[in-house]
């Protein structure tokens, strides 16, 4: 419901929510997986219902649970795949495999959530996509292995102008290498900005009162606060509309970091 995005060349965009926000859900949509009730989905120019193989071609995803051949070894589900894509990366496979120690012999069924996680990302890199698509790709991760593939992240989208949207709940993985967020809760895009912008858009509001504030022009969420005995407002920083507000005794304005406006928007 409302949620309206484009995604730039070469951008990476973070796309945020709490666990069943649907984040996946939209994810899957734009994969084409699941037909939406209404609106439309395009990725690299073409309906995501009706994509054609010159676009699947430019286009790695992975799922949050990448079950997929899972009766085919490590190096069969490779040398499968590899036929499908021309501009497929052997070298980097093959680097990687190495890197990472992913037993080549071994079924996907029988590898690790992480095993797993890390196969299908490899896979995924190997395109060389235009466009990259990871929900949750960090979750079953160790941190070493996540450090890696937001490097590889960013590499992609520096270096070869690759797309990448990838959802997540971990604020810090967005800050590392998200060029712009978007919020996503309970279905609807709340806000999306780029990374620069949103830093400095908010600001946290603090109105003291047990009694609910009337609504602020330029407010975007508010919730009260017992321990302080008062409210907290989320705020655009550059609003001129509610300033007024802050000048009563007790009121008080600070900047927000990028985890607390998840935490405030997401309550």
């Amino acid at each position: 419901r409302d949620v309206d995005f484009d995604l730039p060349e070469g951008a990476v965009l973070g796309l945020i929510g709490r666990n069943g926000a649907g984040k996946s859900t939209l994810i899957r949509a734009l994969m084409g997986l699941i037909e939406v009730d209404a609106g439309s989905a395009t990725v690299l120019g073409e309906p995501a219902l009706a994509m054609g193989d010159r676009a699947k071609e430019q286009l790695g995803y992975v799922p949050q649970q990448p079950d997929a051949l899972g009766w085919l070894r490590v190096d069969e589900m490779f040398a499968l795949l590899r036929g499908y894509y021309p501009n497929w990366d052997q070298d980097f496979v093959e680097a990687q495999l190495e890197r990472t120690r992913l037993p080549r012999d071994r079924a996907l069924a029988k590898l690790s959530p992480g095993e797993r996680q890390q196969a299908a990302l490899i896979r995924a890199l190997a395109v060389r996509p235009r466009l990259l698509v990871l929900d949750e790709p960090a979750a079953a991760l160790d941190p070493v292995a996540r450090r890696e593939l937001l490097r590889e992240i960013a590499l992609r989208a520096g270096e070869s102008g690759t797309s990448v949207l990838f959802s997540t709940h971990i604020v810090s993985d967005l800050e590392r290498v998200a060029s712009h967020v978007a919020f996503l809760h309970q279905g609807r895009m709340l806000l999306q900005a780029p990374m620069d912008d949103l830093k400095e858009r908010y600001a946290r509001l603090w109105l003291p009162g047990s009694s609910a504030p009337v609504k602020i022009p330029g407010e975007l969420s508010r919730r009260p606060q017992q321990a302080f005995g008062g409210w907290s407002l989320v705020v655009e920083q550059h609003d001129s509309r509610w300033p007024e507000a802050a000048q009563q005794p007790g009121a008080r304005i600070e900047a927000l970091g990028l985890e607390d406006l998840f935490v405030e928007v997401a309550e």
